[in-house]
């Protein structure tokens, strides 16, 4: 059976965590529910946003066995793979496919800058691996290596390839990759400092994979909503417009810096980030509450403004 392609706003969801640093199961349970409740159709639980190279191999395989039985609904539980070599990447996969997981995200081992035939030969070993929906995040930001769009088109050929994220800031590479039409989706980061947004979702893109959700989830699944319609293409291009000065805060810092430290502001399961990233400093935290109060999206969420527990 074909597996089935992710669409619409996919959220490169948070690691939540108690005050003494371990992990929050019940922090994702909420925030898994919030999410299925306000339109996400599918979530990355230990990308980059999830802090997932700080986690523990115990962690991770914790994350994935209590997370799974969470699933709320349709929305789809995807996880972050990606390990040091190819053979822990291949165990990571393995495991979550195992234990009951939608699918698996992976991305090029940080630190050892390999060559676009060495991550394109990892990748094909990766989806030979397991029957399980897979996608590679091309993210040279914290990676180095930047596959060509001739690489992801002889990854897409492959049956478990079914979506791609892209964090280059090549509208070029997203033309050719669309113009082919593989059968996989075709996503794309939401920093507004790339700009790949609208060029993408114009292009014929389905959706965004993004880490702005984690506060402003209906908006996002709005402009991640395949445009197969002018009032498609308009809400985007609004909702994009009215929300750019949050998805500059949320890109303010290293991610997940800025998202974790507002969640934890306003009431959301986040808790501390993971040593030795640190929360906001004040001011820079009070212009992120700013920007939600000036759009009434405390008021539209219910949150609870709580500067002082960011700090913690």
């Amino acid at each position: 059976m074909a597996h089935v392609k992710p669409t619409g706003s996919f959220v490169a969801l948070v690691t939540p965590m108690n005050a003494d640093g371990s992990i929050d199961f019940e922090g994702f349970r909420t925030l898994l529910d919030w999410h299925a409740a306000n339109g996400t159709t599918a979530v990355l639980i230990m990308g980059s946003t999830g802090e997932v190279s700080m986690l523990s191999p115990d962690e991770r395989r914790a994350i994935i066995s209590e997370t799974v039985k969470m699933r709320p609904g349709a929305m789809q539980m995807y996880y972050g793979c990606t390990g040091t070599n190819t053979e822990a990447t291949i165990a990571n996969v393995r495991y979550a496919a195992a234990e009951g997981a939608d699918g698996a995200i992976i991305a090029a081992p940080a630190y050892i800058c390999a060559d676009n035939d060495a991550i394109r030969e990892y990748a094909a070993e990766v989806l030979d691996s397991a029957d399980l929906a897979m996608g590679f995040y091309n993210n040279p930001p914290r990676v180095k290596t930047d596959l060509h769009w001739t690489d992801i088109l002889a990854l897409a050929d492959h049956p478990n390839m079914v979506v791609l994220k892209e964090s280059t800031t090549r509208v070029g590479q997203v033309a050719q990759v669309c113009a082919a039409k593989p059968d996989m989706s075709i996503m794309c980061c939401c920093s507004p400092n790339l700009g790949l947004v609208i060029p993408t979702m114009a292009l014929g893109g389905h959706g965004t994979a993004n880490m702005t959700g984690n506060l402003i989830p209906r908006e996002m699944a709005t402009i991640s909503t395949p445009w197969t319609s002018g009032e498609d293409a308009f809400a985007c291009r609004e909702a994009w417009l009215t929300n750019l000065p949050v998805l500059h805060f949320a890109y303010s810092a290293i991610n997940p810096v800025a998202v974790k430290t507002l969640m934890r502001a306003i009431g959301l399961p986040s808790g501390p980030l993971r040593k030795p990233l640190r929360p906001l400093d004040p001011a820079a935290l009070a212009k992120g509450i700013a920007t939600l109060e000036a759009l009434e999206l405390d008021k539209a969420y219910g949150f609870t403004l709580r500067p002082s527990l960011a700090a913690e």
